[in-house]
């Protein structure tokens, strides 16, 4: 079921740009889908038996393109779920953070809680008919403070073209 899975998350061979990439993928992939009750770094490292860093480094800095993921999603969804009366819906949330670390969180509005805390904010994109809906596409946002901010950008690894 892992090797299939992995087919369908990286729908192309140069998604990830790394054997090393690709290898991790299979992993992190197994460990998601095991019996452990919290599916972290430091869990899937020690059920698979590779050093945590290693899933850590994979997991918040290997680079690789979603875009043709999200192209195959959005095909899938036309092609099953598509309905003449559907539409395309946009959500902003917010998730709670610890700390001022990860990428985009300042202290903000916070509407699930409608107050000012560390969080951060991404908009999503989906299809909802009447029958069936499904998440497309979605974006973190990045406060005006963050994207000016150059050595935090750096430390958190936001690419350039993000802004």
């Amino acid at each position: 079921m892992v090797d299939r899975l992995c087919a369908f998350v990286v729908p192309d061979p140069h998604a990830l740009e790394t054997e090393a990439g690709k290898r991790n993928v299979h992993l992190d992939l197994q460990g998601l889908l095991s019996h452990l009750p919290r599916k972290n770094a430091e869990m899937i490292a020690a059920l698979v038996d590779v050093e945590r860093l290693v899933l850590q480094e994979f997991i918040g800095t290997a680079p690789w393109d979603h875009r043709p993921l999200v192209r195959m999603l959005v095909g899938q969804v036309v092609e099953r779920l598509g309905e003449p009366d559907g539409i395309i819906a946009f959500d902003p949330s917010s998730f709670p953070k610890r700390g001022t670390h990860a990428v985009g969180v300042p202290r903000q509005w916070w509407s699930h809680r409608g107050k000012v805390d560390n969080c951060q904010v991404g908009v999503f994109m989906g299809y909802v008919s009447r029958h069936d809906h499904a998440v497309l596409d979605f974006r973190l946002s990045l406060p005006e403070e963050w994207a000016r901010d150059a050595q935090r950008r750096a430390e958190c690894h936001v690419p350039p073209e993000v802004r």
